[in-house]
């Protein structure tokens, strides 16, 4: 039997997409986001913004439910979150960051992913409490962003429903 996450309410998320090009990507995360009943989804950047066809494509509808904001830069927004108590988590490649699967995030959290070939701007990185990465065992070193996102968020969705279950 499948958990039930209804006693969940909001997940303590925010995720930030830094330049991410990609309006199908922009709509992916908008269906994830709805999915894990994201807090805030900001868009930064040239990262795309409803509405357009390309994200309602995607996302079928999701982006009229889900919490989002635009911002010309990133990193403004992720100092304020810091400030209001988030860990700020960078979801990148480099493999000296955490495996997602042993990370032990402090709630609320705001993670932060990047442009689909740079990555995260080195501003942002700097600006990260946690780098974190998903492990690859196939030949390619890295997944789609919003590929990526999606198993971030519900990696932890399952960790913030275990700690409240704790409680």
């Amino acid at each position: 039997m499948a958990a039930s996450f209804d006693h969940v309410g909001t997940l303590p998320v925010v995720v930030v997409l830094d330049d991410v090009r990609s309006l199908y990507n922009v709509g992916a995360f908008f269906r994830t986001a709805d999915a894990v009943r994201l807090e805030r989804l900001v868009l930064a950047g040239i990262t795309g913004c409803p509405p357009s066809r390309q994200i309602t494509k995607t996302a079928l509808g999701a982006e009229d439910h889900v919490v989002w904001e635009s911002v010309r830069y990133a990193r403004p927004r992720v100092d304020a979150l810091r400030g209001a108590g988030y860990e700020i988590a960078v979801v990148e490649t480099d493999v000296r960051g955490v495996d997602v699967f042993e990370w032990h995030p402090a709630f609320p959290v705001c993670l932060v992913f990047g442009h689909e070939v740079e990555g995260v701007r080195p501003s942002l990185v700097e600006a990260a409490d946690t780098l974190v990465h998903i492990p690859m065992r196939g030949m390619k070193g890295s997944l789609n962003v919003a590929t990526a996102g999606g198993v971030v968020l519900f990696e932890l969705l399952r960790k913030y429903v275990a700690s409240l279950d704790r409680v």
